[in-house]
């Protein structure tokens, strides 16, 4: 490679690095989302040679399979094909060949390729190691079956044997789930009075906590892919069944409509690239759907990840998003023999969303597209794709009334400091619906999760991810009744009055079951002290904080009841 181009991607890392002064999230945050460490990487694979492809030994090869997914596959795909990131299969890279390769790989892109090494994250030899890794053949990992799943069923407590009725005083439906992301468990504590109930062993780095329609079992899945079913009706709620469903995963979700209440569970994969379908209280696996195929665009995708799953209200279905694909798929799960799917299209890449406040529409983010799309679950089609601002990630979103626009749902996201406001009304405000009727301005971009409450005037923005510490741990509350004043920032972080010198990121608010508390994790890396804030919604004043040395990197937390009814 001549000087030059070194230079030139020199300037294009320098011109990214003073983009994210500017207040642009750091590609990194971004990375950390879509990636972290990913466990398929512990997976045995089968390496192919490619005579084109730089030498790399056997111990070379697998410390830069290592590397790869825990820092590369969320974004380039685990057979390198390409997700959040461009494709990087040898037919591209052996082309560029090395020297252009580590030079991108050192000083990164504008696009949002890190600088791993002039950021201090990779050092030469690493970059060296890199730049030959990705000429080679992606190494393929295992597929899991139906067989693979069934032995790794555990039934611990069988149903036979578990509680005819509830069997304590806990008033269950103001109980938190709350992810320790880093310990692979799951904290249960008590809403009422803030104290932990049981520290509950799951998988590692739980994504999402999810209540059965009868608001009895408690289903959580890590990014191992392992899904636990926890007992809230015991002495002292603990698992009862365990299943390991994958590699790597991110959903679960189970039956909600009338009549077919928590009698299908679905966990669908980032690894292999497919859904299961299992029976509720014992999760035995019944039936697996790979999500192989065409995308939007019209090009085959060989992985295209299982991103959010819903459960629709308004039929015996489920809601898949096919993250790569761009698709959004509808499992009818009334006859599982002759299962009928049908594949709705939207846009790249789907992420995470929720429902309209009345349960019809499901909105979702195509977080690649800067776009929302919208499914009428009650005609299994794309009502409306709707421009947002960049990298939208609402989580659930936030569903309240507007003073001028009638029933709205908000999104903010990863890419800017924008919240974008959509009117989803067709009947009452039809000129507003599926429009982003009106904008607020954020602390900047970095945000993962927006929240409110049908009870509340509070509109609450977290910004984790914003490489700005001090935004990074406050939150921005918005007085619902008047989105023209100015936002006020409430510094989490102070509340929680941590003695270490930790990240202290503020993520995800979460309303008790009354609508009058919201909770905040204060999550720092899990050698350092991380806390619960909750605040009174009324006052935005900190009310109280849970500090406990078992609470190892707190991230998301799930209230009883605003999961089973889909309160946001």
């Amino acid at each position: 490679m001549t000087t030059l181009a070194v230079l030139a991607l020199a300037a294009m890392a320098t011109t990214a690095m003073a983009q994210q002064k500017k207040g642009a999230v750091l590609p990194q945050t971004e990375i950390n989302l879509q990636a972290g460490s990913s466990p398929v990487g512990e997976a045995l694979m089968h390496q192919n040679s490619n005579p084109k492809a730089p030498a790399m030994t056997q111990e070379e090869f697998d410390h830069a399979r290592q590397i790869y997914f825990e820092r590369c596959a969320g974004c380039h795909g685990v057979l390198r094909k390409g997700a959040t990131g461009k494709a990087l299969t040898p037919e591209i890279t052996i082309d560029k060949g090395t020297d252009y390769l580590k030079t991108f790989i050192a000083y990164g892109s504008p696009a949002g390729m890190p600088n791993w090494q002039t950021s201090g994250e990779f050092d030469e030899a690493t970059v060296d190691l890199m730049a030959r890794y990705i000429q080679q053949d992606p190494p393929t990992p295992p597929e899991f079956s139906l067989e693979d799943m069934e032995k790794s069923r555990k039934e611990i407590v069988p149903v036979a044997q578990r509680p005819t009725k509830k069997m304590n005083k806990y008033n269950i439906e103001n109980i938190f789930s709350v992810t320790l992301r880093d310990a692979g468990e799951v904290a249960l504590i008590d809403g009422d009075t803030k104290e932990i109930i049981n520290i509950v062993k799951t998988g590692y780095a739980v994504h999402i906590s999810r209540m059965g329609a009868k608001g009895r079992y408690l289903y959580v899945i890590g990014r191992d892919a392992r899904v636990n079913i926890i007992d809230l009706w015991m002495e002292k709620p603990d698992n009862v069944a365990e299943i390991k469903v994958g590699l790597e995963a991110r959903s679960i979700e189970t039956s909600k409509f009338k009549g077919w209440e928590d009698k299908v569970a679905i966990a669908g994969t980032y690894w292999p690239p497919q859904f299961v379908l299992m029976e509720a209280e014992t999760l035995k696996p019944l039936k697996i759907v790979s999500t192989r195929g065409m995308t939007v665009d019209n090009e085959y995708h060989p992985e295209p990840r299982v991103a959010a799953i819903v459960s629709s209200h308004q039929k015996p279905e489920f809601l898949v998003n096919a993250k790569e694909t761009g698709k959004i798929w509808t499992v009818d799960y009334t006859d599982l023999k002759n299962l009928k799917t049908k594949q709705i299209d939207a846009a790249k890449y789907l992420h995470d969303g929720g429902f309209d406040s009345t349960g019809r529409y499901f909105l979702t983010a195509a977080n690649s597209s800067d776009k929302i799309a919208v499914v009428d679950t009650k005609e299994s089609k794309l009502a409306a794709l709707i421009d947002v601002g960049k990298i939208p990630h609402p989580g659930r979103g936030a569903n309240f009334k507007h003073p001028k626009f009638g029933p709205v749902w908000a999104t903010s996201g990863l890419g800017d400091e924008s919240i974008s406001i959509i009117g989803t009304d067709p009947k009452g405000h039809k000129a507003n619906a599926w429009k982003v009727v009106d904008k607020l301005e954020g602390q900047g971009g970095g945000s993962l999760f927006i929240k409110t409450h049908p009870k509340s005037h509070n509109l609450w923005v977290d910004t984790t991810l914003n490489p700005d510490a001090k935004v990074s741990q406050s939150v921005a509350v918005y007085d619902i009744r008047d989105l023209g004043k100015k936002p006020q920032i409430v510094d989490i972080a102070a509340c929680a009055d941590l003695k270490d010198d930790g990240a202290k990121r503020v993520v995800q608010p979460e309303y008790n079951r009354s609508g009058d508390e919201v909770w905040f994790s204060v999550w720092s890396a899990k050698d350092k002290q991380s806390a619960l804030v909750v605040v009174d919604d009324k006052t935005r004043t900190c009310k109280a904080v849970i500090k406990d040395a078992r609470l190892i990197t707190p991230t998301g937390k799930f209230n009883v009841y605003n999961t089973q009814h889909d309160v946001y």
